[in-house]
């Protein structure tokens, strides 16, 4: 049928060249290669830097004992103790927050596990679901301060930081006279829960693996390495449950949604302002659960526990593929975030180079991941 036999309404105009136009392809249904996939992934850039710095100091250091069973058992305990912190503080970021009293809530909590356990005599147990308690509020004001006067979390915190540091060291010296508790380690072993938050897990394993010739043993035996740290345990475990939450459920949608564009977000149903309260929440217990960590394995809380932790936790996030402006991140990221820092940190000590350079490494590899991160997100997505 020729096009003069179709009815007018369904005659279609043919332009002269139309048979050799090529079709336009729309870019939202093209398909992406393998590879371009995986660099939009935000931990890519950690991963590679872990890579690099395992290398670098198999080459430099690997007769050191640092990659022996006690040395890796070393840099992971320091990646760990980071890694609890930059897990929660990776979903907080995501969603568009700073939390810059964590620091000070490690020292706080360090406390009210301390104090009442050995002042007092109240039972461990209790001592520390009272420190859960107390952050969880604590986190629960900051949130709401934040969603009801819409100031920048970085200033609210920043005054939480030092509100809680001096209540701290106040009510620490005007209870005990001192700066500092110590014995809390003594009320493990009879306390029902505090073997959850302190000393090592698979200890019959590295045992065998000392008999098996495969790790090095002392001379009656038994490994160098006693077993894995506590901290590795929650380590891996909160960032698997974090990642579950950012990729499996709706919370994580919420929270990408929250700190992609919080008004769009609200405007469509989501419930920014519980999002955030209870990001802030989580991240206050998360700081009670590294405090409850060092505590009871070292025995003694300080009121200059957990100093700058907050930026550090801040470093592995932003390492780790997070954007300083939410909406973008991952929780593996700052795993891995945390691991080049602690490996770095032990890697340091290994070599016998002076510390006192670490902090200067830091400084560097926060800028560097940032232009690494902005540079491949803008390859990827094409924008400006």
């Amino acid at each position: 049928m020729s096009q003069q036999d179709l009815p007018a309404a369904q005659a279609v105009p043919i332009e002269a060249g139309a048979a050799q136009r090529p079709a336009v392809r729309d870019e939202r249904v093209l398909k992406q290669s393998r590879w371009r996939q995986l660099m939009t992934r935000p931990e890519m850039g950690a991963i590679a830097g872990t890579i690099l710095v395992f290398i670098f100091f198999l080459a430099v250091a690997g007769d050191s004992g640092m990659f022996s069973a006690k040395g890796m058992v070393n840099f992971f305990e320091v990646s760990a103790q980071l890694g609890i912190l930059a897990a929660i503080a990776a979903l907080l970021m995501i969603g568009g927050e700073f939390d810059l009293s964590v620091g000070s809530m490690i020292a706080f909590s360090s406390m009210v596990i301390a104090i009442p356990s050995m002042v007092w005599g109240w039972p461990l147990w209790a001592c520390i679901l009272l420190a859960f308690a107390l952050s969880a509020l604590v986190g629960f004001i900051n949130g709401l301060i934040v969603v009801r006067t819409g100031l920048p979390s970085f200033i609210v915190t920043l005054a939480g930081l030092f509100v809680l540091r001096g209540l701290t060291l106040a009510l620490t010296r005007g209870i005990t006279n001192r700066t500092q508790v110590s014995g809390v380690n003594e009320l493990v072993a009879t306390d029902p829960i505090g073997h959850y938050f302190s000393g090592v897990v698979f200890e019959d394993f590295f045992v065998w693996m000392g008999k098996m010739g495969w790790i090095a043993t002392r001379p009656d035996g038994l490994p160098l390495a006693q077993g894995l740290p506590i901290s590795v345990v929650w380590w891996i475990g909160l960032t698997a449950v974090a990642t579950w939450i950012l990729l499996r459920t709706r919370f994580g949608n919420w929270i990408f949604a929250t700190g992609g564009d919080p008004v769009a977000a609200r405007n469509v149903g989501v419930p920014v302002a519980r999002v955030k309260i209870l990001l802030f929440m989580a991240m206050a217990m998360t700081a009670t659960l590294f405090a409850a960590i060092q505590v009871l394995d070292s025995g003694s809380a300080d009121t200059l526990r957990g100093t700058q932790k907050e930026f550090e936790a801040i470093i592995a996030v932003v390492v780790g593929g997070t954007l300083l402006t939410g909406g973008y991140g991952s929780a593996v990221g700052a795993s891995f975030g945390a691991l080049i820092f602690g490996t770095v940190q032990m890697g340091i000590f290994y070599t016998g180079v002076d510390t006192d350079w670490f902090k200067v490494f830091l400084g560097v590899m926060v800028l560097v991941a940032v232009l690494f991160n902005n540079y491949v997100r803008k390859r990827v997505t094409g924008s400006r």
